[in-house]
């Protein structure tokens, strides 16, 4: 009897299992017994109307405020009645789902595995990805040693220099403490959509189908990483060492968009490409734990890193950093940190703060730079001109989301992270500034614009062709929007320019006019 108590406990508190990997169709999950069934209706639904509530409490309270405390005041007892029972009616779900849990052999199995003895940790973590189950209880596969954490107010000071400190002393105060708050308030979740609870619960199908094709199809490997914060961060890693002779050893780093997931973003590409892959969850993406700030996302991708040097055993010079949009912030981060063997940036823009601006009322102007410049100071153009490795861009010619002009490919972003890697890497000489009518120039010349010949443009010097050539080996253009996955012959093609060195950092060209 104390044994089945004790089992049954064990089942009430455990976490919610989805799937059991290769038992069954693909697209095929975990089938509970009635009683663990419709208990688990009631606790799930009582959680999404509660998360409802807290997302719309600012008009409940107001609500509450325009009637007055009379409200609560008729009805304190119905209120109290209704919470009771619902209370009560949670505990008994809860329980009775133990119970259903209980009689199911297979989740029974799946609870050994979990609380089983972790005295080879290989094998134990084996046969624990064997299931899908909610991340908060996988066991912490890698550590990374803890920073001494800063206090509040150091962390938070609004002694720090003003973004905007040309403006006198009683307009800079007030204006520091409204971009706190509009930042912790909701600055951060328009920037990073993908870090609200109700966006992972949309995308919640796609991304379990999009693990499980991870895991059946190319024995992806989950795993939980310690960041030195304290933040979990759920990632997953496809090893393609030994299937392919050359391309198995390099891994590619793919850090995902503002609304991006490992599940369902760019680490298919690279995957189908034959190489090694390792995809990551910013902070506070569906079971990563945190929020995407700059210091918080950076500690993120130094944990994946760290996991894949000590933990994976990829040595530094056969890892590549692969970023999608937002995400190129923490790939050229990480580039910047470690010797990596190159770096690839799609459809990234150079700077947040025009982006910000742009699509913010101009009235706004003021707070706006605040924000970014004091929080989320996402400037990927300032990084890159401290690496010195091999860097390819790709520029989407139809691209709606990093466009100041959404299609104008002349109000891309990505021209002017271009400009700012030739000025740092390939100073004209002189004194001449010509890079900002090379790019000019450059922008015509794209398949949008129906692939002109370069001869018909403009006459052209030698030095203007050969400072041309170098532009196209640094970026070149896919004709998409900016959301379209990149195609495999395309990503391939890339990498051979990344393999052969010939987009790394080069001698200043010399004017021969």
């Amino acid at each position: 009897m104390a044994v089945k108590m004790k089992l049954l406990m064990k089942c009430i508190i455990s976490p919610r299992l989805y799937k059991i990997y290769k038992d069954g169709p693909q697209d095929s999950m975990y089938q509970p017994l009635p009683l663990e069934r419709w208990a688990d209706k009631v606790i799930t639904s009582t959680s999404t109307i509660f998360n409802i509530g807290m997302y719309t409490s600012p008009f409940i309270c107001m609500y509450i405020y325009k009637k007055g405390l009379s409200v609560i005041e008729e009805n304190k007892y119905g209120l109290l009645r209704f919470f009771s029972g619902l209370g009560c009616l949670l505990a008994l779900s809860f329980v009775l789902r133990g119970v259903g849990r209980v009689y199911n052999q297979k989740y029974i199995d799946f609870i050994n595995a979990l609380t089983g003895p972790m005295v080879d940790k290989k094998t134990y973590l084996n046969e624990l990805r064997k299931y899908d189950f909610e991340f908060h209880a996988w066991p912490t596969t890698y550590t990374v040693a803890m920073k001494p954490s800063e206090s509040w107010l150091s962390k938070f000071s609004f002694n720090k220099t003003c973004a905007n400190s040309d403006l006198p002393l009683y307009q800079r105060a007030p204006l520091k403490v409204l971009a706190f708050i509009a930042t912790h308030a909701f600055g951060l979740r328009l920037i990073y959509p993908g870090s609200l609870g109700i966006v992972a619960n949309m995308f919640w199908t796609p991304l379990f189908q999009g693990r499980a094709q991870l895991v059946e199809n190319y024995n992806g490997q989950r795993a939980k990483l310690r960041t030195a914060e304290g933040n979990y961060i759920d990632t997953m890693f496809v090893d393609k060492r030994g299937q392919y002779s050359n391309k198995g050893k390099i891994l590619v780093v793919c850090c995902e968009g503002n609304s991006g997931f490992y599940e369902i973003g760019i680490m298919t590409t690279p995957v189908r490409a034959g190489y090694s892959a390792i995809g990551w969850n910013h902070p506070g993406f569906a079971g990563s734990t945190g929020l995407p700030y700059p210091c918080q996302e950076e500690n993120a991708i130094d944990a994946v890193l760290q996991y894949s040097i000590n933990e994976l055993k990829f040595l530094p010079e056969h890892i590549i950093m692969y970023g999608w949009s937002i995400g190129g912030y923490t790939a050229t981060w990480a580039a910047v940190n470690y010797p990596v063997k190159g770096l690839v940036l799609d459809a990234t823009f150079d700077d947040l703060l025009p982006l910000a601006r742009n699509v913010m009322p101009s009235s706004w102007s003021l707070l706006v730079k605040e924000v970014v410049r004091s929080h989320v100071d996402l400037h990927v153009a300032e990084l890159i001109k401290k690496y010195q490795g091999a860097v390819q861009l790709i520029r989407r010619t139809d691209d709606e989301i990093i466009c100041l002009s959404p299609g104008n490919l002349a109000t891309n972003r990505g021209n002017e992270l271009l400009a700012t890697l030739i000025e740092h890497r390939h100073p004209l000489e002189d004194g001449l500034d010509a890079t900002a009518w090379l790019l000019a120039l450059w922008k015509h010349i794209n398949v949008a614009e129906g692939k002109r010949p370069l001869a018909t443009v403009v006459a052209l010097t030698e030095y203007d062709r050969r400072a041309i050539k170098l532009i196209g080996k640094y970026m070149r253009d896919y004709q998409s929007t900016h959301c379209t996955p990149l195609p495999v012959d395309h990503f391939e093609s890339v990498m051979r320019n990344i393999e052969s060195g010939a987009c790394s950092a080069e001698p200043r060209i010399a004017n021969e006019e």
